[in-house]
């Protein structure tokens, strides 16, 4: 219960920056409810004392205060349908605006356990029913209940015995549809559950088309498709079978409620106990009373789809961001002295396991460390732990001598460049995504930036030279292309450590040696970690050091390793056998 209560108090603080066209909205509801709840009470008096009495006048002059009404009230309905509206729509970006923001800062390991497509859809499909919720809801409950108190108030005045006859019947709708409460907001949250998993299987489906077709798993891919669609048409199946259930039931008590109406009102009209008029105006409010019932009925399905999509939203937002300390170490820019002290770290998918325990390593400032070793070893996630990427579960890491925990996560980062070798560009152009690397740099340092990653002529013999899009995730450049503008946008960011995860292994040996090249300028003068199982782009480190999942087994030059004749003698003897 507390925590619905804590929903509805931060769902109420998103009202705060717009609460003057907030305000004016509901101001225009409680008119327009007013204005309802005046023909019946006119019409009573016209049948019982207008037309008997044949006052044409005052006739007339109702018939024209009711014709401005109305006019004040399609104005009034304008109103609440354009600015209505545009409060939600500002609620909603402005959760969008903070869940992005909030996206922005959390951990890697966020991502590793949620899926982008389920994360796409909390951001489109939620956020859009909370914001048709946040227009609708206070809105239509607020004109609904001022209709329905208004309504017996004006009933209680012509006959009380009556009105408490046909309100009787009003608590029973209520309790029916807090009954039906529980199934509506279980089935709601599990139909946003398959949406969001059908998201993540179409936007995998799309990203990786090419590879699909290059084995040709269209059948495979449509199969899996089918799957979620399935279970998406059974769980939305589920939930029209309630929905079904409980609509037709309210239509019933509806229509009841006329029911009772005819039948109480038409005993106490026999009897004398109201006249025609009183009669007419008990039907008519029966009539204005209705429609804010069936209103709250009918948006209770927007108010489970937009409290369940709030939850949703709630629950990304309760995800622990990065974390920083109180008074971070900012040093500006760093040598590049990294150590690793007794480092143990395990991914949370892994139940615990270990991928790195007790691991010590040392890379003086300016030298270029190689990490080979068997997949598995955790090569790549060192080199995920120095840019804090991942929290270490035990040990502590420094560079310069400043403990990772301590020093500013964003000024950290600065200092360190990566270049992987799955790259990802923008979709934008090649301009935008080498000035990723600093977005202050003027052209002149873009172009400079492009040379030394050997990018520079390739780019200039395209149409539109820097100006080329490069499509989702650089799919129109090959893999050679890409690696060259991640490598100049390397250059850019001018960082003094620079990681290189298996940043050619993709590669042809051409295409390799041209972007070797450029990486051995690259990494000239900086602190450089190299992940490689092409022993032939490592022999001229500082340093190569084998790590297998015992932590580091071996470490020496290319020269003194193959001499000692231990591990790396033997994967080098492997990869170069035929020679």
């Amino acid at each position: 219960m507390k925590k619905k209560k804590g929903y509805l108090k931060r769902f109420a603080g998103y009202y705060k920056p717009h609460m003057r066209l907030f305000i004016t909205d509901m101001l225009c509801a409680l008119i327009i409810s007013v204005f309802n709840l005046v023909y019946p009470a006119v019409t009573k008096e016209i049948i019982n004392n207008f037309v008997p009495n044949k006052m044409l006048d005052m006739l007339l002059i109702c018939s024209g205060a009711l014709l401005i009404f109305y006019l004040v009230k399609a104005l009034l309905n304008f109103v609440l349908q354009y600015w209505g509206h545009l409060v939600g729509t500002r609620m909603q970006a402005d959760m969008r605006s903070e869940l992005f923001n909030h996206l922005q800062k959390l951990p890697f390991s966020y991502f590793d356990e949620n899926k982008t497509g389920v994360i796409m859809s909390r951001m489109t499909n939620d956020l859009f029913e909370i914001s048709e919720l946040a227009h609708h809801g206070p809105e239509d409950v607020f004109l609904s209940l001022v209709t329905i108190i208004g309504a017996f108030i004006m009933l209680a005045n012509i006959n009380i015995y009556l009105t408490l006859i046909i309100f009787a019947f009003i608590p029973v709708i209520v309790i029916y549809t807090m009954f039906m409460r529980n199934r509506m907001r279980r089935i709601s949250r599990q139909m946003r559950i398959v949406q969001g998993e059908i998201n993540a299987d179409i936007e995998s489906a799309v990203s990786g088309i090419r590879v699909s077709r290059a084995y040709a798993a269209r059948d495979h891919e449509k199969e899996k498709f089918e799957k979620s669609n399935i279970e998406f048409v059974k769980t939305k199946g589920r939930q029209y079978r309630v929905m079904g259930e409980f609509f037709s039931s309210m239509s019933f008590f509806l229509d009841f409620l006329y029911f009772i109406v005819l039948l109480a009102g038409g005993l106490f009209f026999y009897n004398g106990k109201i006249d025609t008029g009183e009669f007419t105006a008990f039907v008519l409010y029966i009539s204005v009373l209705i429609t804010p019932v069936r209103t709250i009925t009918n948006i209770y399905e927007q108010i489970q789809a937009g409290t369940t999509g709030f939850a949703r939203f709630c629950e990304i937002m309760d995800e622990p961001a990065e974390t920083e300390p109180e008074n971070p170490v900012t040093p500006g820019i760093l040598r590049g002295e990294i150590v690793f002290d007794n480092v143990s770290f395990g991914y949370k998918s892994d139940d615990g396991q270990k991928v790195i325990k007790d691991f010590s390593m040392h890379i003086p400032a300016g030298r270029t460390i190689a990490l080979v070793g068997p997949s598995g070893g955790g090569k790549s996630t060192l080199c995920h732990l120095i840019p804090r990427f991942y929290e270490i579960d035990d040990g502590i890491i420094t560079v310069d001598g400043y403990d990772l925990k301590e020093l500013d996560r964003q000024i950290l980062r600065k200092n360190i460049g990566i270049v992987q070798q799955d790259v990802f560009l923008f979709n934008g152009t090649i301009r935008e995504n080498i000035a990723y690397g600093d977005f202050s740099a003027n052209e002149e340092q873009i172009i400079s930036a492009a040379k030394r990653a050997n990018i520079h002529d390739f780019i200039m013999s395209l149409p539109e030279g820097y100006d080329t899009n490069v499509g989702e995730r650089g799919v129109k450049l090959s893999g050679g292309q890409k690696q060259r503008v991640s490598i100049a946008r390397a250059f850019l960011k001018n960082p003094p450590i620079l990681i290189l995860d298996e940043a050619t292994s993709a590669l042809d040996n051409a295409t390799e040696m041209l972007i070797q090249n450029a990486l051995n300028e690259l990494s000239a003068g900086r602190t450089t970690l190299v992940v490689a199982h092409r022993l032939s782009t490592v022999k001229n480190a500082d340093e190569i050091i084998v790590i297998t999942h015992n932590g580091v087994e071996e470490r020496g030059t290319h020269e003194q390793l193959l001499a000692k004749g231990g591990i790396y003698k033997e994967l080098y003897d492997y990869q170069f056998k035929q020679n």
